[in-house]
């Protein structure tokens, strides 16, 4: 049996998540499996941290997660089962893979906004600094203590439009 609302929302966010990824310079969207996809792979080529073989912490650019919109997601959410981390393993205090905490996930958040999360998580803009509420508490510690690096990537998710005139 088909659940009408279910299949609306799920189109309505593959259309609305691949109108992001086309706008911004930052974000490749690819939809897994049949469509309307409830499975999506999200790169992100934005500035964020990492350790390094050498247990130094260095900026990469470039961070793939996953994301899943199970049966009963526009009536329960758990972001175990919706948000996947996949590569590379981040220095952040909300990520510890394969895990990543955005906070309270309700039912039914778009697919956008779960993308604007992430790429806030990634780039700096957010961030937990208390190690009790971290999954990482080794990064909150440190974030907490390098303020100076951050955010890791100013840069906005989605391209601002031309003003007119501008002749970039």
């Amino acid at each position: 049996m088909t659940d009408r609302i279910y299949e609306s929302f799920l189109a309505a966010q593959e259309e609305e998540g691949l109108a992001l990824a086309a706008a911004s310079d930052l974000l490749d969207l690819a939809p897994i499996g049949p469509r309307p996809a409830r499975r999506y792979l999200a790169t992100f080529r934005c500035k964020g941290l990492v350790k390094n073989r050498n247990a130094e912490i260095a900026i990469a650019e470039r961070f793939q997660a996953g994301i899943h919109f199970p049966p009963d997601y526009l009536r329960r959410a758990s972001p175990t089962e919706v948000l996947h981390w996949m590569t590379p393993e981040a220095f952040h205090p909300n990520i510890r893979f394969p895990v990543i905490c955005i906070g309270r996930l309700s039912p039914g958040t778009h697919l956008a906004d779960l993308l604007y999360q992430i790429f806030d998580l990634l780039s700096g803009k957010k961030r937990t600094l208390r190690e009790d509420d971290a999954l990482n508490p080794e990064a909150c510690e440190w974030a907490r203590n390098h303020p100076e690096r951050y955010p890791v990537d100013p840069r906005p998710l989605k391209r601002r439009p031309a003003a007119c005139g501008d002749r970039r």
